[in-house]
């Protein structure tokens, strides 16, 4: 049994934590040292709940509080040679990274102290602004964990990865018309939605229409945006795809499938998967 809080889930910060009740992996490190002590413990975790962090992309929204994390808790991080060559640089991280720096190759076990139900990790690239992005297909015990976040398109790979899980963390950043229409200079504008920054909720929506199978138990929509997104747009796109994919029993995918949309600047509920 895996149990996932999100911490945060924004432009102002990115972490992810997911447990097996023995042991525990951080994904990103977009908080602050004292607030993720704060968030742990108020959902009954401490800093000893998890072992390493992995690391999706270099941007600031998710490595900002990296460098303190290693100089304080040491734990290692786990990231592709490409990306912690780029971590070895960056200003927030060059000066404490070395010694945490683990580099994950792919379908690699990152094996815990004392602990024989590792994790199995396996990344795959996004197309995103950065050195390098990369999800994450995580199999632990007998569930199986998905995360996208920070994605231009939605990759076949990614689709292959994201149909065999059990639970699905999965980019849902902005209102196509709201964000058209909104105050962004046309250049930002075209960062976002030209294939190299994030997923629309329609593009979500139609990934979900793509990866969706019965033995999926949550969708969680990750990454929406402050100023061209709402939660209920997000969440509105994604059901309305669950509920136009019908099983023979005509049970609807949403009737199968929970559907969440993650907070961006503070934690989550704590759910089992």
């Amino acid at each position: 049994m895996l149990k996932f809080l999100s911490l945060s889930s924004g432009s102002s910060g990115n972490c992810y934590f997911l447990t097996d009740g023995k042991s525990g992996i951080m994904i990103d490190a977009g908080v602050s040292m004292r607030r993720l002590k704060k968030e742990l413990l108020s959902k009954g975790f401490s800093l000893d709940s998890f072992q390493a962090v992995i690391v999706t992309h270099d941007h600031m929204d998710h490595i900002r509080h990296l460098g303190a994390w290693c100089k304080h808790y040491g734990k290692p991080v786990f990231a592709t040679r490409t990306l912690h060559e780029a971590l070895s640089f960056h200003t927030f991280t060059r000066d404490w990274i070395m010694p945490c720096r683990r580099v994950l190759s792919e379908g690699e076990n990152v094996i815990f102290p004392d602990d024989c139900d590792s994790p199995r990790i396996r990344f795959f690239v996004v197309p995103h602004d950065a050195t390098q992005t990369v999800g994450y297909f995580i199999e632990w015990g007998d569930r199986s964990f998905f995360l996208m976040t920070d994605a231009g398109r939605v990759t076949e790979e990614a689709l292959e990865y994201a149909s065999m899980a059990d639970a699905v963390v999965i980019e849902s950043n902005y209102d196509t018309g709201m964000l058209i229409g909104g105050p962004y200079p046309h250049e930002l504008k075209m960062r976002i939605c030209k294939g190299n920054g994030h997923l629309s909720n329609d593009e979500c929506a139609e990934a979900i229409r793509r990866f969706w199978h019965p033995g999926l138990r949550h969708i969680f929509l990750c990454h929406l945006s402050e100023n061209n997104n709402t939660p209920a747009l997000a969440f509105n796109a994604s059901a309305e795809a669950l509920r136009s994919i019908v099983c023979e029993d005509g049970t609807t995918a949403k009737e199968i499938t929970n559907l969440q949309t993650l907070p961006r600047t503070s934690p989550s509920a704590v759910f089992t998967i």
